[in-house]
């Protein structure tokens, strides 16, 4: 029997940095596809800290697995195997004896630029050869791909993870509005995306009327204006839905700063704070200058649980098709992305290329997606989203009755 290609050989698969619905999708699909050339495959769990001390390993090769699960079987963490401000010892050595003591041949690393840039790093210096898969429900890497809208092509980002965490906020962001229009409130939803926008914009896709996004800070005069819209929006219908990243830049009063808001200034091993809180800074400004009823609300985790979306499900498919061609390539260092944004059945092997896997983080929303002047997310941009999540409806009660006076 003809020998396959990588028999004998060992591909070991981690997720690193947080979780999205989308990671065990992708490591099904990897792990299927490196089988296919006679490799065992191994998954690390915990990320590289699965690589430190002793090594927590575990084997994938033939064993049953549930891609449409969300999270990650492997578990994840934020460690980061090079010297930090946090963590100023390398633990690289550690790596290298854990990959020779298990017999790791090759590494397929899932995550965004952190994880990837760890990575890329211990491919350029130790000669490790590595593949990078991309993961983010912030869709903020810089994947090259493009967005064909009206004759205009647009650089966007589309990465697994984000089709299910949109499609968790555009819902989340529907059903708030009973509520909201129950009880006539500004309803200020707080949503995960760091310095990116790219999430926060999925809530318009589910109606939400405003959306601030990190790409433009609300300095004095914004938010002045802003504060004008809101009173205008609100009388329209006398409840409102605004949208807002969590690393929204705001204009704080009392020092006169335009300024993050953070839940825990403490950091993680790539120098990353805890954002958070901005959703209850600015419902508390409305309820105060304007008078109106606004209440904050953290959409949260819960934007990366729950199961994987089809999309997702399919982008996982033609992306774990282009790490068998990397493979069988030996063309490591490299990641596999979407060349152009197309709908789901369109989503195949030959629409994938591959870029290099360092440096790959922070693409913003781009300009073409957003109104600055109005706040609210542009036509391209739900074009954009079309094609991911397709046709939604407007979920609110559509019945008004006349007013009754009294006859006295």
């Amino acid at each position: 029997m003809e020998k396959r290609f990588l028999e004998g050989k060992t591909v070991g698969i981690l997720t690193g940095g947080g979780d999205t619905p989308a990671l065990n999708s992708s490591i099904e699909q990897i792990r299927n596809h490196v089988s296919i050339l006679g490799a065992k495959v191994y998954g690390i769990r915990q990320g590289w800290k699965g690589l430190l001390g002793e090594g927590d390993i575990v084997d994938l090769t033939n064993q049953p697995f549930d891609g449409k699960c969300g999270g990650t079987a492997l578990k994840s963490s934020r460690t980061n195997p090079f010297p930090s401000k946090k963590n100023p010892v390398s633990r690289v050595d550690q790596v290298l004896t854990n990959l020779d003591r298990y017999g790791i041949d090759i590494l397929v690393t899932i995550g965004g630029d952190d994880t990837n840039g760890a990575a890329k790093k211990l491919w350029e210096q130790e000669r490790i050869p590595v593949i990078g898969f991309p993961k983010t429900i912030d869709n903020d890497l810089r994947t090259t791909t493009i967005h064909g809208y009206k004759g205009k092509d647009i650089e966007v980002c589309l990465c697994p993870g984000f089709p299910s965490a949109a499609n968790s906020v555009v819902e989340y962001t529907q059903k708030i509005r009973t509520t909201a229009s129950s009880h006539n409130r500004v309803m200020v939803l707080e949503v995960m995306g760091r310095h990116a926008g790219w999430l926060t914009g999925t809530s318009s896709y589910g109606f939400a009327d405003m959306a601030l996004i990190p790409e433009f800070e609300i300095n004095k005069e914004r938010k002045e204006k802003f504060f004008e819209k809101v009173k205008e929006k609100y009388q329209e219908n006398n409840y409102l839905i605004i949208a807002v990243s969590e690393g929204t830049r705001w204009y704080n009063d009392q020092t006169g700063q335009v300024e993050e808001v953070y839940a825990s200034t403490e950091t993680d091993e790539y120098g990353h704070p805890r954002l958070g809180g901005i959703s209850g800074v600015i419902a508390n400004e409305i309820s105060q200058k304007l008078k109106i009823d606004a209440r904050a609300q953290i959409i949260g985790y819960y934007a990366r649980s729950g199961k994987c979306f089809e999309y997702d499900r399919k982008l996982s498919v033609a992306l774990a098709d282009k790490v068998l061609d990397l493979l069988l390539r030996e063309d490591y260092g490299k990641m596999p992305v979407l060349k152009r944004i197309e709908s789901f059945p369109y989503i195949e092997e030959y629409n994938t290329t591959a870029i290099d896997m360092g440096n790959i983080g922070n693409l913003p929303l781009p300009l073409d997606y957003y109104n600055p002047d109005e706040f609210e997310i542009s036509e391209p941009y739900y074009d954009f989203l079309y094609h991911i999540l397709g046709p939604i409806e407007k979920y609110e009660f559509k019945y008004k009755y006349p007013k009754v006076y009294p006859n006295k």
